[in-house]
């Protein structure tokens, strides 16, 4: 049964009844009904709270399914260019909320479920977080996929289905422990296999070169399940699909033991071919060189290309009588490979295009070249990929042949263009020699595309000032090299006494406009109110329920920083009555043992500090467990303050700077990533920005560079913190525990966490003399509000769309479902 409504519920139920049509909440209930009996076979005497929850799934699916099979319609029929956006990751979070909202439906939801006497945000609760991403990349493709529907483009996302996501995180003692992510247990209600359209993918095998060509032969073959997800756009009856592939052992798979008594471990054997889409890689910006990984990047995009080219195929385009239909491909197809990840649609297009199309090796590559475009996320060593040549030969020896020759043409390019540079050969070529010789995928996704993007200005910057530095100067490439800044997916807001904006298109102005209507908003109040009964604001420590302000620290150098912070608060009883809380998150990879001591070094500080009879509760450090899009759906509104403290140069981009920013929180951080856009758009005076730019550390990589003794010697309260951090004084009963990342900072930290200590805790101390005057503070959060605009993921993808697939953004709607096509 669900709980009682409180009177502020009951309030929100009548202003609602207002707005849902009568007719729409009877059509709802009725069919809530009907699927509770007919689809779950339940009725209300046996039913709990999930089954009422896919009871509304199914629901609002019924309104997704009309309007998905007509825009396949509409698409066949206009037969415009087609993006695919194939990436590893997609962080979908829920969908039924988002659904709602974009159908126009969620007032008539409300209403309904409540004349039946369920709770709404019950009913959500119970839908769990698709799990298919872990971080920034992840989000990022799932907001764009969002904003491809809202714009009117053809688009479909490609990726894999994991059977297990990204795991779900406890901490035990202080320690995080891993547990896995079984999202799927109770099936998924917006999900559609795709029988009649799997795919075969190869691997292992040989190649045979004979006069009609190169055969890839003696492969052991996996199938391909792809199952639909509909992605609908913002209230313009346009549903595209996510197109995700599991994998599944062919029925004949290894079916030889049988004749021998070996069938049951035939059947064994299957879950070896399976595996691929089993499990989710748990990190997105740390490369781990495993065959799985690899499998798993192979086979999203084999599937992929053979469903592009069946769909190119069977389009009015595709289609006319044209024996080499495959050499206008690009004309009405274009691929954007999110990350290096998905690098292998390259040399797979090459393969279908020459081997099995037969097409000339220079008509193929030309096609290729202008189908395909690469988004660069990250400008760090451990997450570029380097993929060993003897593993590329053993799995994939086709793929490896064609790297080389692309890369063999290539040099001999550079080498006519710039005679005897062998360094500079050495610096382009896909294929990196040494000890072990391994494909460069960055590179090999540069050659292979028209069009290169970094995800912030500066990244890009960076990018072709360092990275990319020997093509740029060249002009060795058909591809352009353009800035394609991040930005985050969002509808609406509310600005106060009711009033709702849309937040998709014109934002800037939009917002703008109302705030200087509303001049008296509280937005403070706006902050509250949503989230006033989510537990960190007012949280149990100790058995006590502390009410604290929010600060939310998401990067890597957040835990020196809290120390630097809270070691001077205790034993210096510099007590202040507003002092921000640390609410911090962050997941490590299972394999990540460093990233794992700094979960345990978080924790165990705020054993120390949330005990402290001194500190009392004006402070806390809080670490939010299994932080996922559900969890920041809750705890971005929440929050005052915004650290994104990266050192200058090492973050392509970030999107919850730009979410938080949104929601009304400063941001105390580097001129680095995002922020340096985010400073331009709401002007630097309202944000608190503080430390080295990057010409200041290129400067001191120039000159003496970076020695942390030099800091440590000079400044007493940073010695003190490491210490005391070194000397057990957060781990009294094991001593050396965080011993190794004191010695890390010390000796082994490319990252310069101590070069910007002072400069963070002179604008922490900004940040705490600010937060004292609400009305100021007020104003800076303001000028963030109205100038987030840029950083809507609509603007990136009409950039996307405009700059690299040749394709224009459309508002306009296409015809309902009960409407006929024009």
């Amino acid at each position: 049964m669900s709980k009682p409504f409180s009177d502020h519920d009951k309030r929100k139920q009548i202003s609602v009844r207002g707005l849902a049509g009568v007719e729409n909440v009877a059509e709802l209930k009725v069919a809530f009904n009907r699927h509770l009996h007919f689809t779950l076979v339940k009725d209300r005497n046996v039913a709990n709270k999930r089954d009422y929850y896919f009871a509304l799934a199914n629901t609002v699916r019924d309104h997704l399914v009309g309007r998905w099979i007509r825009t396949q319609q509409y698409y066949y029929e206009k037969d415009p260019k087609r993006v695919y956006y194939i990436s590893l990751e997609f962080y979908m979070g829920r969908t039924l909320q988002n659904t709602m909202v974009n159908l126009a439906l969620e007032n008539a939801c409300d209403e309904a479920i409540y004349q039946l006497g369920l709770d709404m945000e019950e009913l959500e609760d119970m839908e769990e977080d698709a799990g298919l991403g872990n971080g920034g990349l992840g989000r990022l493709a799932a907001c764009f996929l969002d904003s491809m529907a809202s714009l009117g483009l053809a688009a479909y996302g490609y990726g894999i289905r994991y059977e297990f996501g990204i795991f779900n995180q406890k901490i035990v003692n202080g320690w995080q422990v891993e547990e896995a992510d079984d999202w799927l247990r109770y099936g998924n209600p917006w999900e559609k296999a795709r029988p009649e359209y799997m795919r075969a993918v190869k691997f292992y095998g040989r190649t045979e070169h004979t006069p009609d060509g190169v055969k890839w032969v003696d492969t052991q073959v996996v199938l391909a399940l792809p199952y639909d997800t509909p992605i609908p756009g913002y209230r313009n009856n346009i549903v595209n699909t996510m197109r995700l592939w599991s994998a599944k052992a062919p029925c004949d798979f290894n079916l030889k033991d049988f004749n021998v008594g070996g069938y049951i471990q035939a059947v064994l054997d299957r879950n070896l071919c399976e595996n691929i889409s089993r499990v989710l890689y748990p990190n997105d910006n740390f490369f781990e060189g495993k065959e799985l990984r690899l499998k798993q990047e192979y086979f999203v995009v084999a599937a992929t290309l053979q469903d592009v080219v069946r769909r190119f195929k069977a389009s009015k385009f595709g289609s006319r009588e044209n024996n080499n239909v495959l050499d206008v491909f690009h004309i009405q197809v274009a691929i954007q490979l999110n990350d290096t990840h998905p690098a292998m649609a390259i040399p797979e297009l090459m393969r279908v295009l020459v081997d099995e199309e037969k097409l000339g090796w220079d008509k193929a590559w030309d096609v290729c070249v202008r189908t395909c475009a690469y988004t660069n996320h990250t400008v760090l060593p451990e997450a570029l990929e380097r993929w060993p040549i003897d593993l590329f030969h053993h799995l994939l020896p086709r793929h490896l042949e064609i790297i080389f020759e692309i890369n063999h043409r290539f040099m001999e390019y550079v080498a006519s263009k710039f005679p005897g540079d062998h360094d500079r050969m050495r610096r382009m070529s896909l294929i990196e020699e040494g000890g072990c010789k391994k494909v460069n995928m960055a590179h090999l996704c540069i050659v292979g595309s028209h069009a290169v993007n970094g995800v912030a200005r500066i990244h890009s910057e960076i990018l072709i000032a360092t990275l990319y530095v020997s093509y740029t100067n060249t002009n060795t490439l058909k591809s352009s090299y353009f800035n394609g800044t991040n930005a985050t997916h969002t509808h609406y807001d509310n600005i106060g006494d009711g009033t709702t904006l849309a937040l998709t298109h014109s934002l800037t102005h939009s917002l703008t406009h109302s705030l200087t209507i509303y001049p008296s908003v509280s937005l403070s109040g706006i902050k509250k109110e949503p989230n006033k009964h989510w537990t960190p604001r007012t949280i149990m420590v100790g058995g006590k329920v502390c009410l604290v302000p929010l600060s939310l620290h998401s990067h890597q150098r957040v835990v020196t920083g809290s120390t630097y912070r809270t070691i001077p608060l205790i034993h210096n009883s510099l007590l202040l009555c507003n002092a921000l809380s640390p609410l911090l998150f962050s997941q490590a990879a299972p394999g990540y043992h460093t990233a794992k001591m700094i979960i345990r070094l978080i924790t165990a500080i705020g054993e120390v500090v949330n005990h402290d009879p001194v500190v009392g509760d004006r402070l806390k450090v809080i670490f939010l467990e299994n932080y996922r899009v559900t969890l920041a759906e809750k705890a971005i509104p929440s929050a005052d303050l915004s650290e994104q403290i990266s050192t200058a140069g090492t973050e392509a981009s970030g999107t919850g700077n730009m979410k938080f920013m949104l929601n009304g929180a400063l941001t105390i951080g580097t001129m680095d990533g995002a922020n340096v856009e985010m400073a331009e758009e709401a002007g630097e005076e309202n944000l608190f920005i503080f430390g080295m730019r990057v010409e200041d550390v290129d400067a001191m990589d120039a000159g003496k560079g970076y020695h942390a003794s030099e800091y440590y010697n000079r400044i007493p309260e940073l010695k003190q913190a490491m210490d005391q951090i070194a000397g057990g004084f957060f781990s009294p009963k094991q001593p050396d525990l965080f011993k190794e990342l004191v010695d890390l900072l010390m000796h082994h930290d490319r990252f310069k966490v101590f070069a910007d200590y002072e400069a963070y805790i002179k604008c922490q101390d900004k940040v705490n003399q600010l937060y004292k005057n609400p009305k100021e503070w007020t104003k800076m959060v303001i000028h963030n509000i109205a100038g987030c605009g840029k950083f809507s993921s609509d603007r990136t993808i009409a950039q996307y769309a405009r700059e690299i697939w040749g394709m224009e953004p459309s508002l306009e709607k296409i015809p309902a479902p009960d409407e006929k096509l024009k």
